[in-house]
């Protein structure tokens, strides 16, 4: 299945997401591998998901993590990214800049003031420890008004590689995307019901929407 736009899915806990998500065009699958965070995994949890599924990308989510402990777990399970909260505890020329492309996340109004200063600006880049590249994830507000917000948002979207997430309506997709024109989308997975039993309404309705029209 051909997407519009790129999409990653995070919170990918049981086989069931796992394998829906790259059937339907995921381009990765996001692990929440920092033991801090909800809903963490073990390693071996990631690389047993991940064993089941081909063509899609890798990725590890952490907080405020050591940068030797998140390059450990990301080759122990054969990450080509990761999804960090806050920068790692890291400093330029003491120790090696990490070794992937990082997606930082920060909120709506932190990267609005992006806008207006360089240097959280080149903090949100990630530019000081990961310059293999970075991007920009924006979680919006649960209820946000998208055409309110259009016009930051485009602005974000030239400035950054910009990443969106939360928790979006199939309705909503085309006008975001024709607007804003971000360079992909995050979604959330799910638990199970019960072992290999999911409910996929939610995720059906969002990948519908994004679905290529050839």
């Amino acid at each position: 299945m051909a997407l519009r736009i790129p999409v990653l899915v995070r919170g990918i806990n049981n086989l069931s997401d796992a394998r829906y998500c790259a059937g339907m065009g995921a381009d990765g699958l996001i692990f929440t591998l920092d033991p801090e965070l909800p809903g963490a995994i073990d390693p071996a949890t990631a690389r047993e998901l991940a064993g089941w599924v081909a063509g899609v990308e890798l990725i590890g989510e952490f907080g405020n993590a050591d940068p030797a402990q998140l390059v450990a777990v990301a080759a122990a399970c054969g990450l080509d990214r990761v999804l960090l909260h806050d920068a790692p505890f890291f400093i330029p020329g003491m120790h090696e800049p990490l070794p992937f492309p990082v997606l930082r996340e920060t909120d709506l109004f932190t990267a609005l003031q992006a806008l207006i200063d360089p240097d959280l600006a080149h903090e949100l880049r990630s530019a000081d420890f990961a310059p293999t590249g970075g991007a920009l994830l924006v979680t919006l507000p649960a209820g946000a008004d998208l055409v309110g917000w259009q016009a930051q948002l485009e602005a974000l979207a030239r400035q950054f590689p910009l990443w969106l997430g939360g928790d979006f309506a199939a309705a909503d997709l085309p006008g975001l995307l024709d607007g804003v024109r971000p360079a992909g989308l995050v979604l959330q997975g799910g638990d199970e019901l019960k072992p290999g039993l999911r409910d996929f309404t939610g995720l059906e309705e969002i990948f519908e929407a994004l679905e290529a029209v050839e």
